[in-house]
């Protein structure tokens, strides 16, 4: 990434799953040269740490994205510490995989709840300040799932559908709000392909957790935490005039 690009964005985020993985990648970029991090997640103990290291301007609040008034919270934090919220990262996601033929209706429900309604709590808590501001960055980040569908992930790749759906409807509304008052709030989906990440600990049934494992094993060089950071990094970066709808990432010896 050019390193000049890299110490424009000095604004205020909150970051939602940000106790590992991409979230905490993400917070670490962007601590270096940010005016203020709210970092959630529901592991306050890492979100402790992480925040003692990267320095006082980096807070960490308990956040179960799937609850508004906790979400709600993260941006009540923003506001009452640094004045102002200039972008969020909705991260935090789940992907309990298995067959729908397993009718895991709670591992459903609990993809449908963290990984949707989870965006829109986020989108909910800062929207409203946003408006009002006149400027912002919504980045929600979603899957390349989001735009094929994978054996044993249907439901997750639903989710990741209807995060890359909704994105874009936010995006056509905030346009049209912005020819009457000239708003500068910009929506992005990042849709990563294979990542080095902990998501597979969070698949409960063991035969998909390994071909989940197996999968990501087979692609060379896959791409880590950081550079999705770098990405979220890029997209807050652009120019006022530029917004960037929808970045695709992928490991380049990715089959696809």
């Amino acid at each position: 990434m050019n390193e000049q690009r890299d110490n424009l964005w000095q604004g205020v985020a909150i970051i939602t799953g940000a106790s590992s993985g991409m979230g905490e990648a993400t917070a670490r970029k962007l601590a270096k040269h940010a005016k203020g991090l709210i970092i959630g997640a529901r592991r306050i103990e890492r979100l402790q740490a992480l925040a003692s290291e990267l320095g006082e301007h980096v807070v960490p609040v308990r956040c179960d994205v799937r609850v508004k008034k906790e979400v709600d919270s993260l941006a009540s934090t923003a506001l009452s510490r640094f004045g102002q919220i200039d972008a969020i990262v909705n991260n935090a996601g789940v992907l309990p995989m298995a067959s729908m033929l397993s009718c895991r209706v709670d591992d459903w429900d609990n993809m449908i709840d963290t990984n949707i309604k989870g965006v829109l709590n986020g989108i909910a808590a800062v929207l409203p300040h946003m408006l009002e501001q006149g400027t912002g960055r919504i980045i929600n980040i979603s899957s390349e799932a989001g735009r094929r569908v994978f054996p044993g992930a249907g439901v997750y790749c639903a989710t990741k559908h209807a995060v890359r759906a909704l994105s874009e409807g936010l995006a056509h509304d905030l346009s049209i709000r912005s020819q009457k008052d000239g708003n500068d709030i910009k929506v992005t989906t990042i849709a990563p392909g294979v990542v080095l990440t902990n998501l597979a600990d969070s698949v409960t049934h063991e035969p998909s957790k390994e071909r989940l494992k197996q999968m990501m094993a087979q692609v060379p060089e896959a791409m880590t935490s950081e550079d999705i950071a770098d990405c979220i990094q890029y997209v807050l970066n652009v120019p006022n005039h530029v917004e960037i709808g929808e970045m695709i990432v992928r490991p380049v010896k990715q089959i696809m």
